[in-house]
């Protein structure tokens, strides 16, 4: 298999996940105040589980990188379940507050991903596809901060 048609059912999936931010983003907006509530809050769900989710990749890179500096492996590990202890309460606090600890969350990872995507061995195509990912992300918590800031 080439490396080209390798990492397209991990772009598919990917952007597939764009969905359900996509639709409780715009739903925020566009659905009948009553609905708002429950919206946010599968926002939020969601928001925390692909959080989460992203630090399961890193939890899984640790465990299959080869043995360096106990220290720089610690700090790893620790940086694997920070998105989880920061969703968690993202969905605790709910609202304007939560949604930006999500946010920040997902700013977060990528600048881990960022600063250590050498010695991460990531895959090419995965960091593209998750700056396209996190900018879509980032953009549906800009739309539902706004709104809810909106009143």
């Amino acid at each position: 298999m080439t490396p080209a048609m390798e990492s397209r059912l991990p772009w598919q999936l990917g952007l597939g996940g764009l969905a359900p931010f996509l639709a409780t983003a715009s739903g925020m907006w566009l659905a009948p105040v009553a609905w708002q509530a429950a919206l946010l809050m599968a926002f939020l769900a969601y928001g925390a589980v692909i959080l989460s989710f992203l630090g399961g990749i890193h939890w899984g890179l640790v465990m299959v990188a080869p043995r360096s500096a106990e220290v720089a492996t610690r700090g790893r590990w620790l940086a694997s379940m920070a998105p989880s202890l920061l969703a968690w309460p993202a969905l605790l606090v709910g609202g304007l507050a939560g949604t930006g600890l999500l946010a920040l969350g997902f700013v977060l990872v990528m600048g881990l991903e960022q600063r250590h995507r050498r010695r991460l061995a990531l895959p090419a195509w995965y960091l593209s596809l998750r700056w396209l990912l996190t900018l879509v992300v980032l953009a549906c918590h800009g739309l539902v901060i706004w709104r809810l800031a909106a009143g």
